[in-house]
């Protein structure tokens, strides 16, 4: 039995305490978040669910209320992991009065146990406001998937000059009060500088093996999403090849009858009888 399985779930305070690597996946579903919730620390409620679960072109029209549905699945389904869920593009950026209007109501309605925002200096202001308000917070600099469009699209981030700027952001979100950082798509010396240099915890994601924990979207690391894999994640399993095999039968067998026998059918003898 898994070490996690009888423990009590997970709070921000507690992920912050451990003396082992942070062990984070993101999920959507109740089915998905129990599976995974015996072996992880934290189970993020990502705002990828816009190209995973919706077959978006990226993220930004993710939704609070999309954000909110897939919260209480993903809540419902675990019962050990500390539970995180990302504003979605658009809730939170034009005032901290905004954010807390839509982290209140997604920790609410959902019972999740934090939010994740975007933005490092820019943001700060923000991300105090939120956790002088008791809405703890996880921070993430890097790579920010909602500010592609003026980023330069998805590319790793902390070359030259620019990774002053980064610790900077990371830096900022420390001080205005998260617990915790993801550190997204950034060069593996400045990742691992900006762990040395934090007291909360650092979760990378294309970043360093010295942050303090890692996360990947589920679906990467399981081979369930093909469109694209970006290098830094590892297939620990071709999940999508075994159902694609899996529905191949299953239509061969409907086509050709031998689907329903009569061991799926009330009401027929079985073969065997």
């Amino acid at each position: 039995m898994s070490k996690h399985v009888m423990a009590r779930r997970h709070t921000p305070r507690s992920l912050a305490a451990l003396d082992t690597p942070i062990v984070a996946l993101t999920a959507y579903t109740a089915p998905m978040a129990r599976l995974m919730d015996p072996h992880c620390d934290l189970l993020l409620v990502g705002d990828s669910l816009g190209m995973v679960v919706y077959g978006m072109d990226s993220t930004l029209a993710v939704t609070p209320e999309m954000m909110i549905a897939h919260g209480q699945a993903v809540v419902r389904g675990s019962q050990n992991a500390c539970v995180a869920i990302d504003l979605p593009f658009g809730s939170y950026q034009q005032s901290p009065q905004q954010a807390f209007a839509v982290s209140a109501e997604i920790m609410a309605k959902t019972g999740a146990g934090c939010v994740k925002l975007e933005g490092g200096v820019e943001m700060a202001e923000t991300v105090a406001f939120l956790t002088q308000r008791g809405i703890p917070v996880i921070g993430h600099i890097g790579l920010k998937p909602q500010s592609v469009h003026t980023h330069g699209g998805f590319r790793t981030v902390g070359r030259g000059s620019e990774a002053e700027q980064v610790m900077q952001d990371a830096k900022a979100i420390e001080e205005a009060g998260a617990f915790s950082l993801v550190i997204e798509s950034t060069m593996e010396p400045l990742a691992r500088e900006i762990t040395e240099a934090l007291s909360i915890p650092t979760i990378g994601i294309g970043a360093s093996p010295a942050c303090d924990g890692q996360v990947l979207v589920a679906e990467d690391m399981l081979g369930l999403f093909p469109d694209f894999t970006p290098r830094f994640v590892k297939r620990f399993a071709n999940l999508g090849e075994q159902v694609d095999k899996a529905v191949a039968e299953y239509a061969e067998a409907v086509r050709n009858r031998s689907f329903p026998g009569p061991e799926q059918c009330v009401g027929m003898p079985k073969k065997d009888a």
